[in-house]
């Protein structure tokens, strides 16, 4: 089963200045985000594998649109995240189905790798809800400078019977961070870890 989508949005953000300093260069993110049409919305289905499968189609088309949208090759990416949000007559795990067993792999693939979990979010929610998209470094969980969020919002989504679905990724880590921790120069990227 492929997606049906409705829409595709997508947002970069740029900080260029952060409380009055100049960021240099500016620290951006963007987030591709489909909406589309739960095909089980309204009813229990035993069998989830349809959504799975969404789910792997959807990882490599929303990764591959921020990727573009930041212009940078995947592998210059630095961090990563994925959320869902089900209208109301859907259920968290349609969510849970995209989202996680095969989501990632084609993530990894348009990012070169990817060795850390993919930070996650889902909810049951109606038009014009936030999605805030956890965002972590996409190598190593332990860079602190990478702990970080984005934001993404779509007043007419997600519709009773749609999930808005949405892949985020950055080209660096928070504007100044200075809370300590790994360093992005000090990533070995083999353990997922550090």
């Amino acid at each position: 089963m492929s997606a049906i989508i409705r829409k595709i949005v997508t947002v970069v953000e740029e900080t260029q200045m952060e409380m009055g300093r100049q960021v240099s260069p500016p620290t951006r993110r963007a987030a591709a985000i489909a909406v589309i049409e739960n095909p089980f919305a309204g009813k229990y289905v035993e069998d989830l594998s349809p959504l799975i499968a969404i789910g792997e189609e959807l990882g490599e088309l929303l990764s591959k649109r921020a990727v573009a949208a930041l212009g940078i090759d995947g592998a210059k990416a630095q961090s990563y995240g994925k959320a869902a949000a089900v209208g109301e007559n859907g259920e968290l795990e349609h969510a849970a189905a995209i989202l996680h067993p095969k989501m990632g792999a084609p993530v990894r693939k348009v990012l070169g790798k990817g060795a850390a979990l993919i930070p996650s979010s889902k909810k049951r929610s109606g038009p014009g809800t936030t999605l805030d998209i956890p965002l972590g470094h996409k190598d190593a969980a332990f860079v602190r400078s990478h702990f970080d969020g984005m934001e993404v919002q779509i007043n007419d989504a997600p519709r009773a019977n749609e999930i808005m679905v949405a892949v985020a990724v950055t080209d660096s880590g928070r504007p100044l961070p200075r809370v300590g921790g790994l360093t992005v120069a000090e990533v070995k990227g083999e353990d997922g870890l550090r």
